[in-house]
């Protein structure tokens, strides 16, 4: 088996349960472009490029992969070869979408598209369809969402490799260093830690703090700061870490020290939330209240998580409003926050799963404000 996939038989499973999830919708069939969706499916990294590849999977009939000839390539290291996909390849001067329309049988065809497709693939396709495409969202979902065994365990492992990257993170903050410094040195210790690529860093000091997706700059930390450090990488298969911890170089103000308290109840109280049968909201709501409680829901500016997989950000989303019902298998973030706009921010992210009785963190750190000596 290639290590950057599972085995055949996970995509198999996901090909059969995508087909039948679409005939239950009522639709022909879905066209998935390159993306999450293509790799969740497949296990296939192709890039979108200007030339059309796609899988083509009907509701009932076998797949197809439409694919120029000059990128067949691109299919080595999926699963295709394995599955036995039929693969049509194209050359310049073909008309690709009339391949695509041909694996419907070619007539008229109800399709899903990925929410990734290109609108340079997107109208064509829809011209030589005849009936304009949906979005595959509400039929791929579920499938994404649920994760499986082996999808958990890749949660796990990345949850495991970046706390060990949180692990040295104290040894980055020494006053007089900047942001970006503190940046290069994570960005290092992800992949030395395990990941395969850095998906994103937030090193945001005393007044950066406050803002939620700063990223990080050439300012230098000082004595007094409080530091949120928000990092993730994908972890072979492609799955992502994705963990906050605040931390204060030298002792907190006792105000800080005492608000921090509040989110950290906060957080404690929507990862106590979680269980099958709970809904999303009822879980954003869990932070929600204890900061509200506190006077500090002013500060709470953002939802409290988001699903993690193939994607950093991928449904379920820990929000108001969304009365999704949890289930066993779905994994998210509880990430609430505390802002106060010029002057120092906070945010304790753990990745859960939910199990069959409440929830599993895949990050282990410790969710106190973390002090870094001052020199």
């Amino acid at each position: 088996m290639d290590s950057h996939r599972f085995d055949a038989g996970v995509y198999a499973r996901r090909l059969a349960a995508a087909a039948s999830a679409t005939a239950d919708a009522g639709l022909a069939g879905l066209v998935i472009t390159p993306g999450y969706d293509l790799r969740y499916l497949i296990g296939s990294r192709a890039q979108t490029l200007e030339r059309l590849t796609a899988l083509v999977l009907p509701a009932s009939g076998d797949p197809t992969v439409v694919v120029p000839r000059l990128e067949l390539a691109s299919l080595k290291g999926s699963a295709v070869a394995e599955l036995g996909l039929a693969v049509r390849d194209w050359v310049d001067g073909d008309d690709p979408y009339a391949l695509v329309c041909a694996a419907f049988g070619g007539g008229p065809a109800a399709t899903a598209v990925t929410d990734s497709m290109p609108a340079l693939h997107l109208v064509p396709l829809a011209d030589v369809l005849g009936v304009p495409p949906v979005l595959a969202t509400d039929v791929l979902r579920r499938l994404r969402m649920v994760k499986e065994q082996c999808e958990i365990d890749a949660l796990r492992k990345a949850g495991a490799a970046i706390d060990r990257v949180h692990a040295r993170v104290p040894d980055f903050l020494r006053p007089g260093r900047t942001e970006a410094d503190v940046a290069a040195d994570i960005a290092e210790a992800i992949v030395a830690e395990g990941h395969s690529e850095v998906a994103f860093i937030i090193v945001g000091s005393g007044p950066h703090a406050a803002d939620p997706h700063h990223g990080y700059s050439d300012r230098e930390l000082r004595v007094g700061d409080i530091v949120v450090v928000d990092i993730g990488g994908a972890y072979e298969p492609g799955y992502h870490s994705d963990s906050t911890r605040t931390y204060s170089i030298g002792e907190p103000e006792a105000k800080v020290a005492q608000r921090y308290s509040v989110l950290q109840r906060a957080q404690r109280a929507a990862v106590e939330a979680v269980r099958p049968g709970a809904t999303a909201e009822q879980v954003d709501a869990a932070a929600r209240d204890v900061l509200a409680g506190a006077g500090l829901a002013e500060a709470f500016v953002h939802r409290t998580g988001h699903g993690i997989g193939l994607s950093v950000h991928e449904e379920p989303y820990i929000v108001t409003g969304n009365d999704l019902p949890l289930a066993a298998g779905m994994a998210f973030s509880v990430e609430p926050g505390v802002y106060f706009p010029g002057r120092w921010g906070a945010r304790i992210e753990d990745i859960v799963v939910v199990t069959e009785n409440g929830a599993e963190a895949v990050n282990n750190r410790p969710h106190d404000l973390i002090v870094v000596p001052a020199s």
